[in-house]
């Protein structure tokens, strides 16, 4: 568990201005074309704290999401595949829907975070100071320019973007875990 909450950690702070980045080249009319400019306009206008504004709002994301997504994989490989053997189509299943139950579960995070990182102006013009910093002045902007249904906007792009990646990512694991396991108790009986 500590080794997980350090990977997040790290991977997260590596990834965020990167994520940035890409939010902000992603926005309709966004007046980027190239990724150093994006990269050096963020930077002159705003400083360095601007890639990690959504930094603690990312971990509060990918936490409860990798929680849920484990949580969600081993209930589902009980109901499925309860003698625990190799079996992909278990574990493609069962790791599609676990991403798609914990991706749809943390939309609302995932909406907060890129609020943070695009800095839409529509949400500014609603904000009273301009500037939206913190997860909680976040939640407040989305609440007041969209209300409840605000939270859920991408939905299901983000399940349906989640679902394959989870599928391979266990797929791949569960191979590797099988092989591997198979190859060791290879050895041993060869002893």
């Amino acid at each position: 568990g500590a080794a997980g909450c350090v990977a997040t950690l790290l991977h997260d702070a590596a990834m965020n201005p990167a994520e940035v980045v890409k939010q902000r080249m992603q926005m309709y009319n966004s007046p980027y074309q190239r990724v150093m400019d994006c990269v050096r306009a963020v930077w002159r206008n705003e400083g360095a704290g601007a890639f990690y504004r959504s930094y603690t709002t990312q971990l509060t994301m990918n936490i409860p999401f990798q929680a849920i997504h484990f949580m969600t994989y081993e209930f589902l490989q009980e109901q499925l595949n309860p003698h625990r053997q190799y079996n992909p189509g278990s574990h493609v299943v069962s790791g599609a829907c676990a991403g798609a139950v914990a991706a749809a579960a943390t939309t609302p995070l995932d909406v907060c975070k890129t609020l943070l990182n695009t800095q839409e102006s529509l949400a500014l013009s609603s904000n009273i100071s301009g500037h939206i910093t913190g997860m909680a002045n976040a939640f407040r902007t989305v609440y007041q320019v969209g209300g409840v249904t605000a939270y859920f906007r991408g939905v299901q792009a983000r399940v349906i973007f989640q679902m394959p990646s989870t599928a391979i990512a266990w797929s791949v694991y569960e191979f590797f875990k099988y092989i591997l396991t198979k190859h060791q108790e290879e050895r041993w009986a060869g002893k």
